[in-house]
């Protein structure tokens, strides 16, 4: 079973709308969902957690329509992380804990517990006083601990030092290593997600350009730098997109498979063909 399957999914604002958007993630894989601010990552995530109701399509969640009653049985096995946590600022990571227990079947508080000695949350500290990474890792604790099958991340890594980031990669690495276990997450630190995922999924202005197993986004893509006249002799559609540098040369997103060999090429990062993508680029 598929963890998300999203089917001509819509949403229309007027101004801004999601645009027949279909995306599969799954089971046992991590999908990082990948767009510039406004490009409808949170708008598909609350359409996925029924937040919305879609104007047209349907986004099925662990096997159920997220607009059907069935639905709100199938939260329990969803963690949720959206870019703002939102406990009530009065609360404790204690009282938080407590609360939770009386929420979630499945809640398990020594495991809660541990992952706040992990992420160093005191319990008794109120969750106002908490800095915006420290609000994340409650949030993270929080998802985690009532034993989900499917993690759902909006920006969760927001906030988190370095160090901390990588203990966070490495805890939700850890997550997928049960094969029922999956994640959707969405993030502006695309290294994060070139480290984290199986999957990426690039949205931009409410359309879905491509959703792609990683390893082999970086081998269809290549980065091309040398002269504008090697680039000119290229066939235009090797270029993917181009741009000028200071030196004089030019810095180009291609397909690899239609560059001669004779042409030295670049690994691409997962950044370089996302931001070739957005930007476009036009032959010199």
């Amino acid at each position: 079973m598929n963890a998300i399957e999203i089917s001509h999914l819509e949403k229309n604002f007027g101004s801004f709308a999601i645009q027949d958007l279909n995306l599969t993630v799954p089971s046992g894989t991590i999908c990082g969902l990948v767009g510039e601010n406004g490009a409808g990552k949170s708008t598909t995530i609350r359409l996925m957690m029924g937040a919305l109701r879609p104007d047209g399509g349907t986004a099925r969640i662990l096997g159920v329509d997220s607009t059907s009653a069935e639905f709100l049985s199938v939260k329990e096995d969803v963690g949720v992380v959206l870019d703002e946590a939102c406990f009530p600022e009065v609360l404790s990571a204690g009282q938080v804990g407590r609360i939770m227990a009386a929420a979630y079947r499945r809640w398990d508080q020594e495991q809660y517990e541990t992952y706040l000695r992990r992420f160093g949350l005191s319990e008794k500290k109120a969750f106002k006083d908490y800095s915006r990474g420290m609000k994340m890792k409650l949030a993270i604790a929080a998802a985690l601990s009532h034993n989900p099958r499917l993690l759902i991340l909006d920006e969760a890594t927001a906030g988190l030092d370095p160090i901390v980031r990588d203990e966070v990669l490495e805890l939700f690495n850890e997550f997928t290593r049960s094969e029922d276990h999956s994640i959707l997450i969405s993030s502006h630190i695309l290294s994060d997600l070139e480290k984290l995922c199986d999957y990426i999924a690039f949205l931009h202005q409410g359309r879905l350009l491509f959703c792609d197993e990683k390893d082999r986004l970086l081998e269809e893509y290549a980065i091309f730098t040398g002269t504008a006249q090697q680039a000119q002799s290229l066939l235009p559609e090797a270029v993917i997109g181009l741009e000028a540098q200071s030196y004089g040369g030019v810095r180009a997103l291609v397909r690899r498979s239609q560059v001669p060999p004779a042409l030295a090429l670049e690994r691409p990062t997962v950044e370089d063909i996302i931001l070739f993508l957005v930007k476009g680029g036009t032959r010199k």
